[in-house]
């Protein structure tokens, strides 16, 4: 596992040469699953950005802060362009699913949408009305969660989304990383996405059951000393909540 606020700046490498540097992630907060990183392409195009999916990685390179793509650099050269300042709609997302020939997400198990047919008709006429593809409701940006999103626990408002911790082998968020408190007070303390209740992006909020004394005097985190089994063991022990490593595939346990 790893923060993401350490990968961020990690230089992606295709087949044939280097393509960019993380720069953000969107994440599934249905199953809290990374869908995409964000790349910025630096000089070579122009600092575009362009999204790479996980099931592209071939090898992450923590020592050398590098991954490893099955891409080249002529395939993300000609890639869908992606707007990554607005939201994403199944359309855009299926051509670039396309160019790539990758596996869509919303096939996969547990998904519960369908792929837009292969063939996909001609744009209306400007003197038409169409109703232009909304964003995927479900899918957040990284930037947009660590900008501001306050956690509020059964008692009132407790911290702030700071960073997230990412499982490199299955790529799903397992932990939001909450500072508590003001600015340099208060600490930073783990909280799995399973035992949120809901998110207001109108608001910028994210609400969990918890008491906020509960969640105060949570074991602290340190980004700077690995993340062990027994330190997320003494986690949910603190919480009262069965590890996700013993949760049985969907029986709803948290």
């Amino acid at each position: 596992m790893k923060s993401f606020q350490t990968m961020r700046g990690y230089t992606l490498a295709a087949t044939d040469g280097e393509i960019g540097k993380v720069h953000e992630f969107y994440l599934d907060d249905e199953n809290w699953t990374v869908r995409y990183f964000v790349v910025n392409c630096g000089s070579w195009l122009m600092g575009r950005e362009v999204l790479v999916a996980p099931q592209a990685f071939a090898e992450v390179d923590d020592q050398g802060s590098a991954v490893a793509v099955n891409l080249t650099r002529q395939q993300v050269r000609e890639s869908p362009l992606a707007e990554t300042d607005k939201p994403l709609s199944r359309q855009q997302e299926d051509e670039i699913h396309r160019h790539y020939g990758w596996d869509p997400h919303w096939m996969m198990a547990g998904g519960g949408m369908m792929p837009l047919p292969a063939f996909l008709p001609p744009p209306l006429e400007e003197d038409e009305t169409v109703e232009k593809p909304e964003g995927d409701p479900h899918l957040r940006s990284s930037a947009e969660l660590i900008s501001g999103y306050r956690l509020h626990s059964q008692d009132g408002e407790i911290g702030r989304v700071k960073d997230f911790i990412i499982d490199d082998e299955t790529w799903k968020v397992r932990y939001l990383v909450i500072h508590t408190g003001v600015w340099f007070i208060g600490k930073d303390v783990l909280l799995s996405p399973r035992w949120i209740e809901k998110i207001s992006g109108e608001g910028s909020e994210i609400f969990v059951n918890l008491p906020r004394h509960l969640i105060r005097n949570a074991p602290a985190y340190d980004v700077a000393v690995p993340l062990s089994r027994a330190f997320e063991q003494r986690l949910h022990d603190h919480y009262g909540r069965k590890g996700y490593w013993d949760a049985v595939e969907g029986a709803g346990q948290s």
